[in-house]
């Protein structure tokens, strides 16, 4: 596979059609704007499994579509689960607990969600296959976090960095490397076709939480001050949405994915966070202070990918630059709040 041109993200949708997905976690950001371009292929039905916890669906026009079906409940609900996956063809497993605040005043919760669910994906896939139902793909969403505080150029293949015992802060990134290595020997014993995707930074249309561009965009076209931890010296690579659903289409159809880890981002695209407030400044016309408050608590410093891997086996080639994807974002958002 290395070395082949690079396969088209259309190309890959076109291989779905006919399949059902279904995906937990699917009301949220990436999930409900990946359920969307699937299902703009009618013959693909798409199950979406949430607790609504972050909704970006039930106030869209996601629902309306005949071909989607949202089914609440909680990943560690066993039975409800196999309610949603029996009788997909692929399984993207997105749930889990976001947002830095949210992790760190519920570690035990973020644990249990990430490591308990992702157990219950795994056993209800495995059950499935062994009762003779194929499974094309099972992708599991880790995280760039567990890569540590510094992460320049990373690879796959690169060391992990987890944070001390007892720090809250990357309870996260522990359950999220635990369940990579779940996924990788379900597929190693059983041959389960599983596949890691770790997301560096994803922005866009229709976000919800607290990210940093969710944020700087809003307060921004507020007029109302953007608040940045410390100095704002950290720096980020930021992958525009429709860049990380590009590779997770391929990730569903190109064989190359199976068994294997993948960075998804858009390392050209990386800044820090004092000149993503004040980039986020200019391209909205805001009349906005900028304000910097302490922060006493562990944060990444650093976080830049190596997409190499990902560009040769799966032919990830991301195209939207922090620039484009920030004057779409924020032309959506002016929209979205009436501006």
């Amino acid at each position: 596979m290395i070395g082949r041109s690079p396969a088209s993200a259309a190309q890959a949708a076109k291989k779905l059609s006919g399949t059902t997905v279904a995906i937990t976690g699917g009301a949220g950001f990436i999930g409900s704007t990946l359920a969307r371009r699937l299902s703009d292929d009618p013959t693909v039905s798409v199950v979406l499994f949430d607790n609504l916890h972050r909704d970006a669906v039930t106030a869209s026009d996601l629902l309306e579509r005949d071909n989607v079906r949202l089914v609440r409940g909680d990943v560690r609900d066993k039975d409800a689960l196999l309610g949603a996956l029996a009788g997909a063809d692929h399984i993207i497993h997105m749930a889990s607990i976001a947002g830095v605040d949210t992790v760190m005043n519920n570690p035990v919760l973020t644990m249990q969600v990430s490591m308990q669910g992702t157990m219950n994906v795994l056993e209800i896939a495995h059950s499935l296959m062994s009762a003779g139902h194929k499974l094309s793909r099972v992708i599991d969403f880790s995280t760039s976090e567990v890569f540590g505080r510094y992460a320049f150029r990373v690879t796959e293949g690169d060391a992990t960095s987890l944070g001390a015992v007892g720090e809250a802060r990357w309870t996260y990134a522990v359950s999220k490397l635990a369940t990579e290595h779940l996924c990788h020997n379900y597929y190693k014993q059983y041959g389960m076709p599983t596949v890691s995707i770790r997301p560096f930074n994803i922005y866009g249309p229709r976000q919800v939480g607290t990210g940093a561009i969710h944020h700087f965009i809003r307060r921004a076209l507020e007029g109302t001050p953007l608040t940045i931890h410390n100095d704002g010296s950290q720096i980020r690579s930021w992958c525009y949405i429709d860049d990380i659903i590009d590779g997770i289409l391929l990730v569903l159809t190109e064989e190359g994915a199976v068994g294997q880890s993948f960075n998804i981002g858009t390392p050209r695209s990386t800044v820090t966070i004092h000149q993503l407030a004040h980039d986020i400044k200019r391209l909205t016309k805001s009349g906005s202070a900028v304000e910097h408050v302490r922060w006493d608590h562990p944060d990444v410093e650093l976080r830049v990918p190596d997409i190499s891997k990902a560009r040769e086996l799966i032919g990830y080639a991301p195209t939207i630059d922090l620039e484009e994807g920030l004057r779409r974002t924020i032309a959506w958002y002016r929209e979205e709040m009436g501006l």
